[in-house]
């Protein structure tokens, strides 16, 4: 429990809901009348607005990327490896905006909130997101903020992709793009893992067709199984390997169905936990974003047409041992920028967390990240540094 928090990091934060009254018209078809996002901000906007980062989050994130909620608070915000004093993203240099997405389960407008037509929560009644919903949602708040033009836009895994999607569809609006861990679409593989886990939720007994809230169940098992399967997929083979081995809980085998081997027990924790925590009917729509997620495919399916008109740099970073979105997607994604004629950087870097490694202060990676965002620092217009 700390008492004191250490010199890099931003200690104590409080969130903050901003809400909007402008009605947002949604890729399905459908829009929101009004609608709130939850956020935090560490650092200091500068006069002209120009130091600012956005962080998007991948699948089960949140606005909380740093720093504490209290001092009891044992764990800190889920990127607090980075983000800081003296840390990759500086907050002594930048200032910089977490939110949590539309459609999620920690103080955004979501299917937990109360649905104005019914006065009772959207659950499954929800529209389906889309990362360019997100986006456009993202653009607002940094209207709100007076942002003309992030100094970047950040994030792992989908919120690579979000990333990306800011400097196809607001070229303008952002100096530097990092996209880490992340893919230009999901594989088919991808979607089927996406599949199973929908199913494992939509199945359980209590998930009530998403209605779920009326009755005060919640569809725990189905939700413990689509982490379990989840989790799997964001480690790596050497790495579990490396940390649970065979080795059995009680030293031997007891024939019967109970967990024996470590990691069994592993994931069955983290299903565990992940069940009392998430919103099933924000974890079908997270999924539903990710698989329709594909930018290329409003440019004829030319990912090298999609970025063309994107003004910003580029930096992006895979990891050896990540499977999920292996090494080979972040290249396509190289790739198109370069057809595309963009400033683009790209680090590959060994590891054996698998796609959790994004999350996992690797020395190397640490190293790139500083490096590239000492750029984006160096990037802030003089007059703005004089300024600070």
């Amino acid at each position: 429990m700390p008492q004191s928090f250490p010199q890099d990091s931003v200690g104590i934060v409080t969130p903050q809901t901003i809400c909007f009254d402008q009605p947002l018209a949604l890729a399905c078809g459908r829009q929101l009348d009004s609608y709130e996002l939850i956020i935090e901000t560490y650092g200091t906007l500068n006069a002209d607005a120009s130091n600012a980062i956005l962080v998007c989050h991948a699948l089960s994130g949140n606005h909380h990327l740093a720093g504490y909620h209290s001092e009891e608070e044992r764990k800190p915000g889920w990127w607090d490896s980075a983000i800081g004093p003296g840390k990759p993203i500086d907050t002594d240099i930048f200032f910089v905006i977490g939110l949590n997405n539309l459609g999620g389960c920690h103080g955004s407008t979501g299917p937990q909130s109360t649905n104005p037509e019914t006065g009772k929560p959207f659950g499954p009644d929800f529209p389906i997101m889309t990362v360019a919903d997100w986006v456009e949602s993202q653009a607002r708040l940094a209207d709100h903020f007076g942002i003309q033009q992030w100094a970047a836009v950040v994030g792992g895994s989908l919120g690579g992709m979000q990333a990306l999607q800011w400097a196809i569809n607001y070229p303008h609006r952002l100096r530097h793009c990092l996209i880490i861990a992340a893919a230009p679409k999901l594989s088919a593989q991808n979607i089927a893992f996406n599949e199973v886990a929908r199913q494992a939720i939509s199945r359980d007994p209590d998930f009530n067709n998403g209605h779920y809230y009326e009755n005060g169940n919640v569809p725990k098992t189905g939700l413990m199984l689509a982490r379990m399967l989840g989790h799997i997929t964001y480690l790596s083979d050497d790495g579990m390997r490396e940390k649970f081995g065979r080795e059995l809980r009680e030293g031997k085998i007891s024939y019967d169905f109970n967990p024996q081997f470590e990691i069994e027990s592993y994931l069955r924790y983290q299903g565990e936990r992940f069940s009392t925590a998430f919103d099933a009917n924000t974890y079908l729509l997270m999924t539903k974003a990710l698989d329709y997620f594909d930018p290329a495919a409003d440019y004829g399916h030319s990912l090298a047409d999609a970025v063309r008109n994107a003004l910003c740099k580029f930096m992006v970073i895979s990891f050896t041992s990540d499977w999920r979105f292996s090494p080979e997607r972040s290249r396509e994604i190289v790739d198109a920028l370069v057809a595309a004629e963009k400033k683009v950087s790209y680090a590959e870097v060994d590891s054996d967390h698998g796609h959790d490694a994004f999350l996992i202060p690797n020395p190397r990676y640490m190293d790139i990240y500083s490096a590239y965002m000492n750029q984006v620092a160096s990037d802030i217009p003089a007059t703005a540094k004089e300024n600070n």
